[in-house]
């Protein structure tokens, strides 16, 4: 490693959709400047940006007030044109959530709303309608018809994004992890830097880089396991996805029925607490170090928090057999099989921000910095959707 270090104007640790939106919307702003954007990983996206539904969502679950609000309209807009654009795999197909029982038509009625409030495209339809969008369709009453909800191939998208990143000139360091901060210096395992600028889109790593920059001092991320079921190719097709009135107390949606952009459908995600950031499969990737923290935390969350971590963790952990899947799933849709569903998809990891005082789960996207670093804590789904308009609030949070 050199001890001669590396000047630059904006030093970038994480390549995810994130990093590298907010690298290109700098690079736009600041022609001039000196990006350097480092990814731990072989690849950029191998996490997060690479594992999700890539659903594009409308954003009516969200209060008017939140960051998610603000930009998932604005979001879904710049990649629907991105990828129409560039001529990109993507699935119009739009959204049913549908209500199970009496008592869904409140939390039903609450999302047309929030809809309302947020300038979102948004039907509120009769059972028989929602039978003519979808005929597999069940639902109690009324549902929800959102048809700017879509599909997208994420990896394409990020593909095309670092294509993007070659273009404008920006530097991509590959396999470079960060150690740690010294003063007004940056070291990897490859490179020692001084950055103008620290900008830390690190996603399940993001509040251990933080606060080694005197931030994220009452928040820990707690790592989610989720799951989809794929079922098989037939020729019976759905239409449209299909949710679940979520509860609105969590920042999940219930099991699903998701659409790719060819089509295929799978049924998730669970949100099981996982042991170790990157818990995917097995014991790759262990560290006892950050299993007996995690750990840690979850015994503290299921002694007392403000909300009931037992019952979530329970009710998700159930969700990892196939049966009880499909039983989740068979509640929004005629003609649901057990059979039909028997390969699960790669596992993903939410990075779910936790706030140590109040022992609760951070809804919104969070976001602390000062004139000398940024820290991007909390950007959790639809974060993929929304990754054009936050990194352009962010760059105009960067102090330059």
């Amino acid at each position: 490693m050199t001890n001669n270090p590396t000047p630059c104007d904006f030093l970038i640790i994480g390549a995810g959709i994130i990093g590298t939106q907010l690298a290109l919307t700098l690079k736009r702003r600041h022609p001039d400047a000196h990006i350097i954007l480092i990814e731990k990983e072989a690849y950029p996206g191998l996490h997060a940006s690479g594992r999700n539904s890539g659903v594009l969502h409308a954003g009516f679950y969200y209060s008017k007030d939140s960051l998610k609000a603000k930009f998932s309209k604005l979001g879904n807009q710049a990649l629907t044109r991105f990828c129409l654009e560039r001529n990109l795999p993507i699935n119009q197909c739009g959204k049913l959530v549908v209500a199970r029982h009496q008592q869904d038509l409140t939390g039903l009625q609450e999302l047309y709303r929030r809809g309302q409030e947020n300038d979102i495209e948004l039907q509120l339809i009769t059972e028989q309608d929602a039978k003519e969008i979808e005929p597999y369709a069940k639902t109690y009453q009324q549902a929800l018809f959102s048809p700017t909800t879509s599909s997208v191939d994420p990896k394409i998208i990020m593909t095309e994004l670092l294509h993007d990143l070659q273009t404008e000139n920006i530097a991509l360091h590959c396999q470079e992890l960060f150690l740690k901060r010294e003063k007004h210096l940056i070291r990897t395992n490859r490179a020692c830097y001084a950055p103008g600028y620290v900008i830390n889109t690190a996603g399940l790593y993001a509040d251990k880089i933080a606060k080694q920059f005197g931030f994220a001092s009452h928040y820990e991320i707690l790592p989610f396991k989720g799951l989809y079921l794929y079922k098989k190719k037939t020729q019976e097709k759905l239409r449209v996805h299909i949710y679940p009135v979520p509860d609105l107390n969590y920042p999940f949606l219930g099991v699903h029925f998701t659409l790719n952009t060819q089509g295929d459908v799978k049924i998730g995600p669970t949100a099981i607490p996982a042991f170790w950031r990157e818990h995917y499969e097995g014991m790759h990737n262990f560290k006892l170090s950050e299993t007996m923290e995690i750990v840690t935390r979850q015994l503290g969350l299921l002694m007392g928090a403000n909300f009931n971590f037992r019952q979530l963790a329970l009710s998700e952990l159930k969700k990892y057999n196939r049966q009880t899947l499909v039983t989740h799933a068979a509640e929004l849709a005629h003609g649901v099989q057990l059979n039909d569903f028997i390969q699960w998809g790669k596992p993903g990891i939410r990075a779910q921000l936790i706030d140590t005082r109040h022992k609760k789960l951070e809804m919104d996207f969070v976001v602390e910095h000062d004139e000398h670093s940024l820290h991007v804590l909390n950007a959790v789904s639809p974060a993929f959707t929304c990754s054009l308009p936050f990194a352009e609030h962010l760059a105009d949070l960067i102090l330059v």
